[in-house]
C-alpha cells in the first residue's frame, strides 16, 4: 500500500519537496482558510513560494463566487492575486459551455440553479442564461405554478443546458422547473459535486447537496466541471502551459483535491489538515486515494530554507 511523507517539522524534507515543482494549485477552503478567518502563516506561506519563483494557482470548486470575488476575497485575507491566478468551478463549466458544447442555436439558454459567481462567469463568456438569483424563483410553489411547468408555459424553449452550483437559497420550485427541463431533454451539468463546504471551522452543505435530489428525480448522474474533472485539468493545462510533472495539487479532501492531482497526472500532492480529511482515511486498509504528501497544516512549509 503507497504511503504519505510526512513533511512537518522536517525542513530537510520540505526543501526537497519544495525543488520537485516549479507550480502549486491551491484549494481553497479548508487550506487556505475556514469561511472569512485566513489560517495563521497562510500569506506568509505563499509569499514564501513565490520568492522561490514558483507558480501559485488557487483552484476552487466553490461557484458560488466569481474570479474576480476570489480575489477580492484574497485580497481582504492578505493575499495578493489576479484574476488569471484562480480558476474555479464556475469558470471552468462557462469555457466547456462556450467554448467547447455544441448546442443547437435554438438551445444556447442555461438554467441556472447557484449563485451570482456563476452568473458573472457565463457572463465574461456571453452564455445567455436564466434562473440563478432571479428573486422571482425565491418563493413558494403555488398550485398555478404546477400548471404551467407540466403544460411547459412556464419554461424558455430556448434552454438548452441545467447548470447546478451550490445555491443558498434552493426551494422547491427552483428544483421542479430544473426538473421539468431536463426531463424535456435539456443536458444536466453541474459546477461541482462536492458534498459538504469548509466554513466557521465547521462544515456545511455543499453543492452536492443540491445536485443530489435532481440526480435522483432523473436518474442521470451530471457531468461535473470541478475537481477531479479531467475537463477542468485539461482547462488549467491550457491556460497556464504547466508541465505535469513539475505541478503539485495541495488540498485538503481526497475524493476532490488529492484524486484531481493523481488523475490529473501531476506530480505531486500534498494534504493538509485543516479541512475535510484526516490522515485515518488515507491510512486505513483499502485506501484508494493517498496523497504523496501531507502536513498539519499549510504554513508548515515555512520551515523550508
Amino acid at each position: 500500500m503507497s504511503t504519505a511523507k510526512y513533511l512537518t517539522g522536517d525542513s530537510t524534507a520540505i526543501n526537497e519537496f519544495l525543488d520537485k515543482f516549479d507550480v502549486f494549485l491551491f484549494d481553497c477552503d479548508g487550506v487556505l482558510w475556514s469561511g472569512d478567518t485566513v489560517f495563521e502563516g497562510v500569506p506568509e506561506t505563499l509569499n514564501l513560494l513565490r520568492t522561490k519563483g514558483k507558480k501559485v494557482v488557487f483552484v476552487t470548486n466553490n461557484s458560488t463566487k466569481s474570479r474576480q470575488d476570489y480575489v477580492k476575497k484574497l485580497a481582504g485575507l492578505g493575499i495578493s492575486a489576479d484574476t488569471d491566478d484562480v480558476f474555479g468551478s464556475a469558470y471552468s463549466s462557462a469555457i466547456y459551455i462556450s467554448r467547447i458544447l455544441e448546442l443547437p442555436p435554438n438551445k444556447r439558454k442555461v438554467f441556472v440553479l447557484g449563485e451570482a459567481g456563476i452568473e458573472t462567469e457565463l457572463r465574461s463568456e456571453n452564455v445567455p442564461f436564466i434562473g440563478g438569483t432571479d428573486p422571482s424563483l425565491r418563493r413558494d410553489m403555488t398550485p398555478e405554478d404546477y400548471q404551467a411547468l407540466a403544460d411547459g408555459s412556464a419554461l424558455d424553449p430556448e434552454v438548452g443546458v441545467v447548470l447546478v452550483g451550490l445555491d443558498f437559497h434552493i426551494n422547491y420550485l427552483k428544483l421542479a422547473t430544473a426538473f421539468q427541463y431536463i426531463r424535456r431533454g435539456a443536458i444536466f451539468y453541474a459546477t461541482n459535486i462536492d458534498s459538504t463546504l469548509p466554513n466557521a471551522r465547521s462544515f456545511f452543505p455543499g453543492a452536492g447537496s443540491i445536485v443530489a435530489p435532481l440526480a435522483l428525480m432523473t436518474g442521470q448522474q451530471p457531468t461535473s466541471f470541478g475537481k477531479p474533472s479531467s475537463a477542468m485539468m485539461a482547462a488549467i493545462k491550457g491556460k497556464f502551459e504547466l508541465d505535469r510533472a513539475r505541478t503539485c495539487m495541495v488540498g485538503d479532501r481526497l475524493n476532490t483535491d488529492i484524486q484531481f492531482g493523481i488523475d490529473g497526472g501531476l506530480g505531486g500532492t500534498l494534504a493538509v489538515l485543516t479541512g475535510v480529511n484526516k490522515k485515518e482515511d488515507w491510512e486505513v486498509e483499502g485506501a484508494k486515494v493517498v496523497p504523496g504528501y501531507y502536513v498539519d497544516r499549510l504554513s508548515d512549509l515555512r520551515s523550508a530554507t
